[in-house]
């Protein structure tokens, strides 16, 4: 067996071996707090009869153990295929603005339409849309630099943050209460956030599947994919699209957390290659290992009190950029 097959054959066992972490995961966040309960105990308490601990934990731990693996998946799935779009191992939701075009947009809506709640995560899209087209056109200057894609969504990144404050101040600080809903984190998050993100991650999912193939075209240089008979332009259009779908709805729900669309593709790129058809769901299962482990690290490290998902998030992620953004400059130049 030459290496590249010993290669082909791990690709399952590190599939079999993350999928066992995650149920690992989530039984431990299950058990993270006053109560405990064995497995046995919990699987009696949810289909056979009723237990009063387990119904405490099915209403008020399962649903941020279930966001949190939703917002994680969809998180990895973003930065995967943004990745592939700029074909820039820097690109990131949060860092590029898409994160906050959503959480502007949301504030907006619930600030000013409140009877528009339940339609959040759709104007949370248009946000980043908005954001996503910025970057781009900003960015264009006889072609696209990957790096300059960065810097200018950075500046992005800035503007709509910078909007989210003025707004509370203009109104008031009437929205500081939409504000705090949408960058709550997990922590207050119930079934009905539940069954308004699922929907959107499952068909984001499935649409991540479906252009899987087309970020393998976008691998390769422009011209190669033109004489193909593909849209170059087309594809990263779609292929964006649905990465800001996938971004806009987590950060509508949980707010954003920072860096899940940078290290978790990055990772897994190292661990099962880079062809999408295998990295995307891959990239699915660590996402949302890493962002459950997030959150169940910050319920322990200071317990009794919290620390969020997303600040857990920002100080690995931060100097994980650092490295990645030194490594670019020696590819890209600066």
């Amino acid at each position: 067996m030459n290496r590249n097959e010993a290669y082909m054959n791990k690709k399952p066992m590190l599939f079999i071996l993350l999928a066992v972490m995650l149920m690992g995961l989530f039984f431990l966040a299950v058990n993270t707090g006053g109560i405990k309960i064995s497995f046995a105990a919990l699987w009696k308490g949810l289909f056979i009869e009723y237990n009063r601990d387990v119904e405490i934990i099915f209403d008020l731990r399962f649903p941020r153990i279930v966001i949190a693996m939703l917002s994680g998946a969809a998180l990895a799935l973003s930065g995967v295929l943004f990745q592939a779009v700029m074909k820039n191992p820097l690109a990131d939701p949060g860092i590029i603005g898409i994160s906050s075009g959503a959480s502007f947009f949301a504030v907006m809506v619930g600030t000013f339409f409140p009877s528009l709640y339940f339609f959040t995560p759709l104007f949370a899209f248009l946000g980043g849309i908005a954001a996503c087209v910025f970057v781009y056109i900003l960015s264009w200057k006889s072609g696209l630099s990957p790096l300059r894609m960065i810097l200018v969504g950075v500046a992005v990144n800035a503007v709509f943050s910078g909007l989210i404050e003025a707004l509370g101040f203009i109104t008031g600080g009437r929205q500081s209460a939409v504000a705090a809903s949408i960058s709550a984190g997990i922590a207050m998050k119930t079934w009905k956030d539940v069954h308004t993100l699922v929907g959107y991650v499952i068909l984001g999912v499935i649409l991540g599947f479906c252009v899987s193939g087309k970020c393998n075209l976008l691998a390769l240089e422009d011209k190669t994919v033109r004489n193909l008979g593909v849209s170059v332009n087309r594809v990263r259009l779609l292929v964006s699209a649905v990465a800001v779908l996938l971004a806009s709805i987590s950060t509508a729900i949980v707010g954003a957390i920072s860096f899940v669309g940078l290290i978790v593709p990055h990772i897994a790129r190292l661990l099962v290659g880079s062809n999408h058809k295998i990295l995307i769901p891959f990239a699915i299962l660590l996402g949302s290992f890493t962002v459950l482990l997030a959150d169940t690290a910050g319920r322990v490290i200071a317990y009794p009190y919290e620390i969020p998902a997303s600040i857990i998030m920002a100080v690995i992620g931060g100097p994980f950029f650092i490295f990645l953004l030194r490594r670019s400059e020696q590819t890209y130049g600066n």
